[in-house]
């Protein structure tokens, strides 16, 4: 899955298959703009934070089980968001701090670090970085991403997939050919 924000006309948080099918608003309530977002893998929830709101929430990868993780003043300016272990990591672009907020109680906060420009925070790890034994978007014999010519997507899950064409082509009718 694909999951993203947007604060156009209606703010909310989404998700999608990786070829963008399948498109479902998660939240589209009591949201103004969400900017960061990150992702715990292993329970399935979706954090975001809404800059308008100084707030950071939680929901399910379905939507439910909203709540907030902290709100108020001491978040403002927030900027990048990530997900390791039992706490959030951001980036306070006003103060340039690296922050560690605790996603459980949501009053532990943490300045770690002083950055000069940072606008992103990501955390790198084993663990989320989930081996797959095969896909649908491996190599063929022919050396093509799930034989596809060009773009190789996955679909509804590991095992389908979409192929799509670099800009200036269109896909063939046999569904895989770029012309």
């Amino acid at each position: 899955k694909l999951f993203f924000t947007d604060y156009g006309n209606a703010a909310k948080v989404e998700r999608c298959d990786m070829d963008g099918m399948n498109r479902t608003w998660i939240v589209d309530s009591k949201i103004e703009q969400p900017t960061a977002l990150a992702l715990d893998l292993i329970n399935k929830y979706v954090y975001w934070v809404d800059i308008y709101l100084d707030s950071v929430e939680v929901v399910d990868y379905q939507g439910r089980k909203r709540h907030t993780v902290i709100k108020g003043r001491q978040i403002r300016h927030l900027c990048g968001l990530a997900v390791f272990e039992s706490y959030l990591y951001t980036v306070n672009s006003d103060t340039l701090s690296v922050l560690r907020i605790n996603r459980y109680n949501g009053t532990d906060v943490q300045s770690l670090a002083l950055l000069d420009n940072a606008k992103e925070i990501h955390v790198y790890q084993k663990r989320t970085q989930t081996a797959v034994r095969s896909h649908a978007c491996e190599v063929d014999p022919y050396g093509m991403p799930g034989g596809c010519s060009h773009i190789c997507l996955l679909s509804s899950n590991y095992k389908a997939r979409t192929c799509r064409c670099r800009t200036g082509f269109i896909l063939g009718s046999d569904g895989r050919t770029c012309k």
